[in-house]
């Protein structure tokens, strides 16, 4: 009876606690000489417009007054920046892939970079409103990187992150980052493409990761932590919980035994 009770308290302790290789990120591949991590050309690709995106869109010319007209006007009370803002007088996607844009009416974004619909803007406003002479200057940027995250994150909700560029890993910690339940090894992605939606999963202990195409999250992606076993097992991911779980089942079956013999 002995050997069962110390084996199934060593078989506790043993599962519960959680390894620093499960808690530490981009961990380094220790067969390799270096460190190094070449990134790949897909991670570097600049992201295409997809539907429901926000875009940010700026004409200056030397004239601003010939340029006002082809502007969105701001709602009153909101910074130009905030994410009410960008909401409102942003040019939102349609299921089209179009953009309504004063004056110039629809404009087809979908599949496009930003720099090549800036193009596309500056040279239908060169072709059919203005002159070469009047410097015309457009800026098109993306209305803040908007993404979901749930789970086993400190903050889970919506966030974005006025960035052109952002890294899971910067997702995360804009989140309050994972806990000490959640599993580092099995993140998921959620991305909305023009055919569907697809799923990855990426491992952030592995230094690999960062040459992973899904490293870099795109506007509208939905993240996923899932906890670690040990949380739904309730023995304590730490020492001291352990411990602690130890204890209170050596209490319970001691009391069992007591109680057999005296009745």
């Amino acid at each position: 009876m002995k050997k069962i009770v110390f084996f199934a308290l060593f078989s506790v302790l043993f599962t519960s606690c959680i390894s620093t290789k499960d808690l530490t990120y981009l961990q380094p591949n220790s067969t390799k000489s270096s460190d190094s991590i070449k990134v790949s050309q897909e991670v570097s690709k600049p992201y295409r417009i997809q539907t429901s995106d926000i875009l940010s869109i700026s004409i200056k010319a030397l004239d601003q007054k010939l340029v006002d007209m082809f502007s969105v006007s701001q709602v009153p009370g909101q910074t130009q920046t905030s994410p009410q803002a960008l909401f409102f007088n942003g040019y939102t996607v349609n299921d089209h892939g179009n953009i309504r844009v004063p004056i110039l009416g629809e404009v087809n974004v979908l599949g496009f970079t930003e720099d090549e619909v800036r193009q596309k803007i500056e040279k239908q406003l060169l072709e059919e409103y203005f002159k070469e002479e009047a410097n015309i200057f457009v800026t098109v940027k993306l209305a803040g990187l908007r993404y979901t995250i749930n789970g086993e994150i400190g903050s889970p909700g919506i966030n974005t992150i006025f960035q052109d560029r952002v890294t899971i890993m910067e997702a995360i910690a804009n989140s309050g980052d994972i806990p000490i339940t959640g599993n580092r090894k099995d993140v998921q992605i959620i991305r909305k493409l023009a055919h569907g939606f697809e799923t990855y999963s990426i491992d952030l202990t592995d230094a690999g990761a960062m040459n992973s195409p899904h490293f870099y999250i795109q506007p509208n992606d939905y993240i996923i932590i899932k906890p670690l076993k040990q949380k739904s097992w309730g023995t304590g991911v730490t020492g001291m919980q352990s411990v602690a779980t130890i204890i209170t089942a050596i209490s319970l079956i001691t009391t069992l035994l007591v109680l057999s013999k005296t009745l």
